[in-house]
């Protein structure tokens, strides 16, 4: 019977002095990291997470300052805190649960991949979700929210494609004047050349 080529190699019998026949296990490459293997280090969920927050809630104190700015009403800047302060809080509880929801997530499957945003983002999507009272909005932003953070992730974590430092200088020179439109040259009469 063949061995199935994704399962690992099954222990060989070997006949020992005595007479009879010991399984002895012989370690395989399969176990064995390659040498250019990333090996999965664990994410430090909760600091990874109070981080996101931070920034988070900066971003919903921005959010928070513009809509004072455009409503109406008689609180001046403490209506940044006072009438739409809720924003800011929400900014910081969908970053610290999609930071540590991501963090969990790579933890326990022990690996880096989108799908550990996609968790992220579902977990930050249900948390919108219970803000707006709603199960309904709840699934349809996990799925939305994690749908385009796992596909961020799986694109390379990139809105420009490659990232461009890591390419050496003389293949972004080149790549950079290939974009660039060149001039169609048309053969004139005689030697004369008529550029277009």
């Amino acid at each position: 019977m063949a061995p199935h080529p994704l399962l690992p190699p099954l222990p060989t019998p070997q006949a020992s002095s005595s007479g009879s026949t010991t399984t002895a296990y012989k370690p395989s490459a399969f176990f064995i990291h390659a040498p250019n293997e990333p090996v999965f280090q664990s994410h430090p969920a909760l600091s990874t997470a109070a981080k996101v927050t931070v920034i988070s809630a900066g971003v919903g104190l921005l959010v928070s300052s513009v809509q004072n700015a455009l409503d109406k009403h008689d609180r001046g800047a403490m209506g940044i805190f006072t009438r739409t302060g809720g924003t800011i809080s929400f900014f910081a509880g969908m970053g610290f649960t999609y930071a540590f929801s991501q963090a969990v997530a790579a933890n326990v499957r022990e690996t880096d991949d989108a799908l550990n945003s996609a968790a992220g983002g579902c977990a930050a999507g249900f948390f919108a979700g219970a803000r707006a009272g709603s199960f309904p909005i709840g699934v349809a932003s996990c799925v939305a929210i994690g749908t385009l953070l796992g596909t961020f992730d799986a694109a390379g974590k990139s809105l420009t494609g490659t990232d461009r430092l890591s390419i050496p200088r003389p293949e972004r020179e080149q790549r950079r004047l290939e974009f660039f439109k060149k001039p169609k040259k048309i053969m004139g009469e005689g030697d004369a050349e008529v550029v277009i």
